[in-house]
């Protein structure tokens, strides 16, 4: 939902961590990670308080969701839609950058923010 592809290009191992989390009967790890009106707030305060680029953003964005990415779901699903094997704190952060980078496109379609001139101005 709100994912417009325009920063993540690649949604499936997100998809299938999603699969793999209720296949162990771990509806947590899904709402975990999934966007959350908090979100939204983060990412608001976060443009309003500090001029950043894209890069910038999607850093902080990206250590933001690790705590709520498990670990070995992330290394399988990874594994089984990519074919790359990764250690486990890599595989979370594969998997919390393109929560980041969804965060990103769906603040732009609500219009909270605005990417332009590499800086992501608040409408």
């Amino acid at each position: 939902m709100f994912a417009t592809g325009t920063i993540v290009s690649d949604y499936e191992p997100l998809f299938r961590y999603w699969e793999l989390a209720r296949e162990k009967g771990r509806e947590d790890l899904v709402e975990k990670a999934m966007l959350e009106n908090k979100d939204f707030d983060y990412i608001r305060r976060m443009v309003l308080e500090h001029a950043l680029n894209l890069l910038e953003v999607l850093d902080r964005l990206e250590e933001y969701f690790l705590d709520r990415i498990d670990a070995e779901t992330a290394v399988k699903s990874l594994e089984e839609t990519l074919g790359i094997e990764l250690d486990p704190e890599e595989a979370r952060r594969r998997l919390a950058r393109i929560l980041a980078g969804w965060l990103l496109e769906a603040a732009q379609t609500w219009g909270i923010i605005r990417l332009r001139g590499g800086k992501l101005p608040i409408n």
